[in-house]
């Protein structure tokens, strides 16, 4: 079953407003750290259904997004005054969740529908004002539970935080293995949380940089296949790839265009890299940059007006914008080190980038403008910024020495708050790097 399709995953959707939502429960998460709000997430009423406990799956793994978050404290189990059937046959109890510490609640039943379909209701209660803020019900084939979890787990950040979720989203990669002179790398997809982990390729060529479409059926790539590194494009929905061409000399660091209808790449030819972009329906090419300094890594911003890139054209590896047309580029970074690896924000707003200096790796963000900069987490060595679709998460990995005398690496995902706080592994089966994260599903 393809992650694209729903297979009727919201065959019906229902708005569930029994009262208007007055009340203005809500996280401010402008001011950077913030106090996680407490949320108490009981078990939904109903049967488990072929061998599932949707009732207590479902809500556990919406528990788990949110905390994920770092912007939520679940409840504990053992301070609940009330059970899911208790819930469902008095009502809420409001005064009582208030006493625990309670916020905000989510109540949920689970039923089967004459067709065989499972029929998932939620509702989102604020605790302090007693009222309901938004309720909604799902019906889809039994199958779809962990993305009808993901889904509301959007929904309730989205109506606790002002911004839109993250959670029903994949994360692309560069699965690794073996020793640092033979290293295997395959190109890998998973669910935001590293569930349906697969592998797209088999690891008999090198693969590089993998980024999404705007559609998330479309993946960009390297690989060194043949004779040498091109630029590939894998289907998700078929499971083939094709090659955007053959140029002279290398390809490498492929990116969509906002629209997906272009890729923005880097050719190197006779020892110079330049930028170049491609129509993806005539497949015709336009140089952007010219320049005998090394051009690379280019990022479109969300409204395709303008293009991030790297380049040592001012005698150090630095971060340049220019209009999408092409035209003279503006520098944007001024620090000692070495900048790359830009990469616009979803928002926007600003563009997260690495930086290398006096032998350290930092992640940071600066403004577009070139203003701004702020660092914010450092390793031995981290790399491959990658934004959550609603601009709010950075994703990228770190690489540290292993084994006797440090002659083996490790490379594993982690994801980060913009704000430098709540930094997570992300579970991998292997080594990962080169990670890309999926706008949201639709």
């Amino acid at each position: 079953m393809k992650h694209n399709t729903l297979i009727l995953l919201l065959a019906m959707v229902s708005v569930l407003f029994a009262l208007p939502a007055r009340a203005e429960l809500r996280l401010d998460i402008t001011r950077g750290v913030v106090e996680p709000m407490p949320i108490a997430l009981p078990e939904f009423s109903g049967l488990s259904t072929n061998g599932q406990d949707y009732a207590r799956e479902i809500p556990a793994l919406v528990q788990q997004d949110l905390e994920g978050s770092g912007l939520f404290r679940a409840i504990n189990p053992q301070a609940f005054v009330q059970t899911a059937t208790s819930v469902q046959k008095d009502g809420i109890r409001f005064a009582e969740w208030r006493a625990t510490g309670t916020q905000a609640m989510v109540t949920g039943t689970i039923s089967q529908t004459p067709d065989g379909k499972t029929r998932v209701e939620f509702r989102l209660w604020d605790v302090l004002s007693e009222k309901q803020l938004i309720g909604m019900a799902y019906t889809t084939t039994p199958g779809n539970w962990r993305r009808i979890a993901h889904i509301i787990a959007d929904e309730i950040y989205k109506r606790l935080t002002g911004e839109q979720g993250y959670f029903d989203t994949r994360i692309v990669y560069i699965s690794e293995s073996g020793p640092p002179q033979r290293r295997v790398k395959r190109l890998a997809i998973m669910d935001q949380d590293g569930a349906n982990h697969r592998y797209l390729t088999d690891g008999y060529n090198l693969v590089l940089t993998p980024r999404f479409s705007p559609n998330r059926q479309m993946i960009t790539y390297m690989s060194y296949e043949g004779r040498g590194p091109r630029v590939y494009l894998y289907d998700l929905s078929t499971g083939r790839h094709s090659s955007l061409g053959d140029f002279p000399g290398m390809t490498f660091a492929p990116r969509f265009s906002p629209d997906g209808r272009k890729v923005i790449m880097s050719l190197a030819s006779n020892g110079n890299s330049e930028i170049y972009e491609m129509d993806l329906a005539s497949r015709e090419k336009r140089r952007l940059t010219n320049n005998p300094a090394i051009d690379t890594a280019p990022s479109f911003a969300p409204d395709g007006r303008q293009v991030v890139f790297e380049s040592d054209r001012g005698g150090t590896q630095q971060l340049y914008v220019m209009d999408a047309s092409g035209g003279e580029p503006k520098r944007i970074t001024f620090g000692q080190g070495r900048y790359g690896n830009p990469v616009w924000s979803p928002r926007g707003d600003l563009i997260a980038f690495t930086r290398i200096y006096q032998g350290k790796f930092y992640i940071g963000v600066i403004r577009p403008d070139g203003t701004g900069e702020r660092l914010i987490t450092n390793a031995y060595h981290v790399e491959g910024p990658s934004w959550s679709p609603n601009g709010r998460v950075l994703l990228y990995f770190k690489e540290k020495p292993v084994g006797p005398g440090g002659q083996m690496r490790q490379a594993r995902l982690y994801s980060i708050d913009i704000t430098g706080y709540n930094e997570r592994a992300l579970p991998t089966p292997q080594d990962g790097s080169d990670p890309a994260w999926s706008p949201l599903n639709e």
